[in-house]
């Protein structure tokens, strides 16, 4: 049976999997580069392009991200036929999507973790390290021929730099892009702009105007009410209007953010950029243009207030405005029309903020002991990182689920629904072959990961693919004992700039006690924060130099 819960799994996974986590923590090169006992059910030969195929029938354990929308099933084609091709049957470690970080902390913790733990965001593996819970995989690389070869020609080399830890080595797999697809950005009611005679704005002083003549002509409107503030008061917007100012904010919120000009990190919630996003936020909700509700509704509460014409804005991506927006609006104002709008821009310039890597998978260390360790990491190798492997994840079985035209083209067949594709079909990709799992999906190309975009949204992209990439911020990795530091710190500073973001932002707090604001930041260490991530950076330019 594939479905279990994550308790029995737990101590399944102890009694079968009682193995030693001391040698992947070894520096002892001998040790951690002998696996002559360890090539059971390898390929003797795999490279990039090959189809993996174990040479007997394996089963790894793999912590896997239960989606509400598409919970798993054991009669997936996904399950079946990944076992067709590989020889490998995944034993996935159920946890539920809203436990799934702290669920994923207790397994580690008591040395439960499944062998494959994917759905991991960096620097989420940093807690992990110092314990020799997870494997440094970086040593491991000349195993994944595939992934290997994506680093090289995506050019991806800083990006992966900035998972190093102080050792030098990296312990999570990425999620990797060759080019960044931004989704999140404004969606508006074009048919409100259209009746206005208002153009699209490209930025976000263009927004503020756009707002300005919906409020005049709207007083009882506020143009822009936001979602996404569960449990990051509008966790998306601060994102998108912070990356726009040169700094991370709400859902993208770091500690530390690169100043390219003076060479170092600065603390983002004290800095001048973080100033400027604030300011333009408080202006917003000053003039009556950003609902104020917007930092504590919930989602249906937003929703339901565009849905009535009660405001004419949101922030969201492709899939919320097909899935949510769209449908909501048909149902009350059958005329009114939504779209997506090129990500304004802000004082950073015309910048493209989508990072090359995403989520990515931790594997336990305890794996490194097992027999199957090199048919375990060459088959993570094909199904994450070879053309095929990618492919087969988000599209499925050519000809039952999709199908591809003369030129390579593919399309989802007609009984198949995606992403509102074939509305009327009465198959779902996800809900009823397990494929486009975010568990499985990661990255790619444009060619792949923008398959299912309809015209509208590639024309979106086609916009932001002129946009230069965000500069990736060198590496900075803390010792365990400068970690075990900053983690006093980073809570109580984090709480801190939320609190007062908002406060700011409402004109609960004037921005005339900026200054006094910063101070006590300060009080609470953020000099001192920022002083040791200095000190990492210099460190490592020295070491690596």
């Amino acid at each position: 049976m594939l479905y279990k819960t994550w308790r029995r799994v737990a101590i399944a996974t102890a009694g079968l999997l009682a193995l030693s986590l001391t040698t992947a923590c070894s520096e002892d090169p001998g040790e951690s580069t002998d696996l002559s006992e360890n090539r059971a059910g390898a390929m003797a030969n795999y490279g990039v392009g090959d189809q993996f195929k174990a040479t007997e029938a394996l089963s790894f354990s793999t912590l896997y991200n239960n989606h509400t929308f598409y919970p798993l099933k054991e009669d997936w084609l996904f399950w079946s036929e990944l076992t067709k091709r590989t020889n490998v049957k995944i034993d996935p470690v159920a946890v539920p999507l809203s436990d799934y970080e702290q669920k994923r902390s207790l397994l580690i913790g008591a040395g439960d973790a499944p062998l494959i733990i994917p759905k991991t965001y960096h620097p989420q593996e940093d807690a992990f390290v110092s314990s020799g819970a997870i494997l440094p995989v970086s040593d491991y690389l000349d195993l994944m021929p595939n992934l290997k070869e994506k680093i090289t020609k995506w050019n991806l080399k800083p990006e992966i730099d900035n998972l190093r830890q102080s050792d030098g080595k990296f312990y999570l797999l990425p999620g990797m892009h060759e080019k960044p697809t931004q989704d999140y950005t404004v969606l508006v009611r074009t048919d409100i702009m259209q009746e206005l005679n208002l153009p699209v704005p490209k930025t976000w002083d263009d927004l503020y105007t756009v707002m300005k003549a919906m409020k005049a002509k709207y007083p009882n409107v506020y143009p822009y009410s936001d979602l996404f503030s569960k449990p990051n008061p509008t966790g998306a917007l601060l994102n998108i209007l912070g990356s726009a100012h040169g700094t991370q904010a709400g859902w993208d919120y770091q500690h530390a953010t690169w100043d390219p000009a003076a060479k170092k990190f600065v603390y983002t919630g004290a800095s001048e950029q973080y100033k400027q996003m604030v300011t333009y936020l408080h202006k917003l909700v000053a003039e009556g243009l950003l609902d104020p509700e917007s930092f504590t509704q919930t989602d249906d509460q937003a929703r339901q207030k565009l849905a009535n014409g009660k405001s004419f804005m949101v922030t969201g991506n492709a899939q919320t405005l097909v899935n949510n927006h769209r449908p909501d609006l048909a149902k009350t104002l059958p005329n009114a029309k939504m779209a997506k709008i090129p990500l304004p821009i802000g004082p950073a310039g015309e910048i493209n903020p989508f990072p090359r890597l995403e989520n990515g998978i931790m594997i336990s260390s305890k794996a490194r002991e097992s027999k199957n360790f090199v048919a375990m990491m060459q088959f993570i190798d094909w199904l994450w990182y070879s053309d095929a492997g990618m492919e087969f994840a988000r599209w499925g079985v050519e000809g039952t689920t999709f199908t591809k035209d003369a030129s390579g083209k593919r399309s989802v067949t007609p009984e198949v629904d995606v992403l509102g594709l074939n509305p009327k079909a009465t198959k779902h990709l996800q809900k009823d072959f397990g494929f486009y799992n975010g568990v499985f999906t990661y990255g790619g190309t444009p060619d792949l990961v923008r398959g299912f975009f309809s015209p509208e949204e590639l024309e979106f992209q086609k916009v932001m693919d002129a946009r230069k990439p965000r500069e990736v911020p060198p590496p900075r990795p803390l010792t365990d004992e400068e970690r075990e530091q900053v983690s006093l710190w980073e809570t109580p500073l984090k709480d801190f700039v939320t609190q007062n973001t908002l406060k700011f932002a409402l004109g609960q707090r004037p921005l005339s006690e900026w200054d006094a604001y910063v101070a006590e930041l300060k009080a609470k260490n953020s000099d001192q924060y920022i002083d040791l991530v200095n000190k990492a950076y210099e460190r490592f330019q020295k070491n690596n130099s």
